[in-house]
C-alpha cells in the first residue's frame, strides 16, 4: 500500500508547487527507479486533469553514454529533449538511491561539454525560465546513510521536512526579504571568512516549496564587481561525483582568483568551465527549522538553519544580476555553533549571529517559531 504521505506530497508538488490546472502539461523526470512515485505523481496529475510526460534516467546509463559522447551527439540530444521541455507549462524532477559518485571518472571535458551543449540550453535558458518546476529527492536506504540515520527514520524526517506548513514559512519570509531590499553591503564573518558585497537594487526572493522540495530559503546576488575577501566553506559538496571539502575562495573585484580545496586541481578545472564560473550568481540564507546538518544532498543542505550558500555560476532570471554560465554550484557555509559560529551584517547591522536571526522583526525566522 502507497505511504499516505507520498499521496500527500504528489498532491502539494501538483497544486501548491506547481499550481498546474486542467489541460496543462507537466514532464516528470525520474533519476533511478521509483514507480512508486512516479505512480503517486502520475495519479495526481490525472486527478488534477493534468497532462503527464515522463523521463526516465539512471545515473549509471547517463555514465555509459558520456564517456563516449561527441559534441553532435550531446547537441542532438538537447534538440531533441528541449523540444518537448519547450511545451511544458510544468516540471517535476526526482531522485535518490543512485551511487552520488557514479560520474566521479567520466573525463572533465565530457562533463563539461555535457554542461555547456545540454544542461545550459535544456535547463537554464529554457526550463527555469519558461516552466514552473521543482525538484525534490526521493527517501532511500542510501540517503539514510548519508544523513547518518535508520532508513525508517529518514523516512519520517523526510516526509517531516517536505511536507511542513510551507504557507507560515512563507508570511515569516517577508520582513526578510523587505530588509534585503533595502539592503547595500553585506559583510560575512566567521572561521576563515571575511567577504563583503552590494546587493543594492537587487530584488530579494523568497523560497517556500515552490522550486525545491524541502525549501526554506531566501536568496538574492551580488552586485557584478562588488565581491571582495575570503570565505572558507564548511560544508563537503558532491559535485560531479566527487566529493569537495574545504573549499576556499578568495574574491577580487567579484572574480575568484584563488581557490583551494582537498581537490584543487578538479576544482580550478571546474572554476575555468567559462566565463561566469568565477563570479557569483546567487547570495542565499537557509531557515529551514527541520534540517541542521549537512548530508552532502545540496538539496537539503542548502536549507539548513543559520546556514548560507553562495553560488558560484549562472544567476537565476528572477534576481539576473548579469553572470551567465554552464554551472551552479550552491556551496553551503554552516553557521551554527557546533560548525564555527559566524555573523551576517547588512549595512554594518548584526542581523544573524550563529545562525540565529538578531533583530525582532526577523525572530519569526528562528527554528523554534517555524516549527
Amino acid at each position: 500500500m502507497r505511504d499516505t504521505r507520498m499521496r500527500t506530497l504528489a498532491r502539494n508538488l501538483i497544486h501548491n508547487s506547481l499550481k498546474l490546472q486542467p489541460g496543462e502539461k507537466v514532464l516528470i523526470e525520474m533519476h533511478g527507479h521509483h514507480p512508486e512515485m512516479v505512480n503517486a505523481l502520475l495519479e495526481a496529475a490525472y486527478e488534477a486533469q493534468v497532462l503527464p510526460f515522463l523521463w526516465l534516467r539512471d545515473a549509471s546509463t547517463r555514465r555509459a553514454m558520456l564517456m563516449g559522447a561527441t559534441l553532435e551527439q550531446i547537441q542532438i540530444w538537447a534538440e531533441n529533449d528541449a523540444a518537448l521541455m519547450r511545451q511544458m507549462d510544468g516540471y517535476i524532477s526526482f531522485r535518490g538511491g543512485e551511487n552520488s559518485n557514479e560520474l566521479a571518472d567520466v573525463p572533465a571535458e565530457k562533463l563539461a561539454m555535457f554542461s555547456e551543449h545540454y544542461m545550459r540550453p535544456v535547463h537554464f535558458f529554457l526550463r527555469i525560465p519558461s516552466t514552473r518546476w521543482v525538484v525534490l529527492r526521493y527517501p532511500s536506504p542510501s540517503m539514510a546513510q548519508l544523513a547518518e540515520r535508520s532508513t525508517e527514520s529518514f523516512e519520517d524526517y523526510y516526509f517531516q521536512v517536505c511536507n511542513l506548513d510551507y504557507s507560515k514559512m512563507a508570511a515569516a519570509m517577508e520582513p526578510l526579504r523587505a530588509l534585503m531590499e533595502r539592503t547595500d553591503r553585506v559583510r560575512i564573518t566567521g572561521p576563515g571568512t571575511d567577504l563583503s558585497f552590494s546587493i543594492q537594487g537587487m530584488p530579494a526572493i523568497p523560497c517556500a516549496g515552490s522550486n525545491n522540495i524541502p525549501d526554506g530559503e531566501i536568496y538574492t546576488a551580488p552586485v557584478m564587481g562588488s565581491m571582495e575577501g575570503v570565505i572558507t566553506y564548511n560544508t563537503p559538496s558532491l559535485y560531479d561525483g566527487l566529493t569537495f571539502e574545504g573549499i576556499r575562495f578568495r574574491f577580487e573585484k567579484g572574480r575568484i582568483v584563488e581557490s583551494s580545496a582537498n581537490l584543487s586541481q578538479r576544482l580550478e578545472e571546474i572554476l575555468n568551465t567559462d566565463e561566469g564560473a568565477r563570479c557569483v550568481g546567487e547570495f542565499s540564507l537557509g531557515v529551514n527549522p527541520y534540517i541542521h546538518d549537512p548530508m552532502k544532498d545540496t538539496l537539503f543542505d542548502e536549507k539548513i538553519a543559520g546556514s548560507i550558500h553562495l553560488t558560484p555560476g549562472n544567476a537565476y532570471g528572477e534576481c539576473d544580476n548579469g553572470n551567465h554560465s554552464s554551472i551552479h554550484w550552491d556551496l553551503v557555509l554552516i553557521q551554527t555553533p557546533a560548525y564555527g559560529g559566524g555573523e551576517i551584517y547588512f549595512d554594518d547591522v548584526l542581523i544573524r549571529k550563529d545562525g540565529r536571526f538578531v533583530p525582532e522583526e526577523l525572530a519569526c525566522l528562528n527554528p523554534e517559531n517555524l516549527v
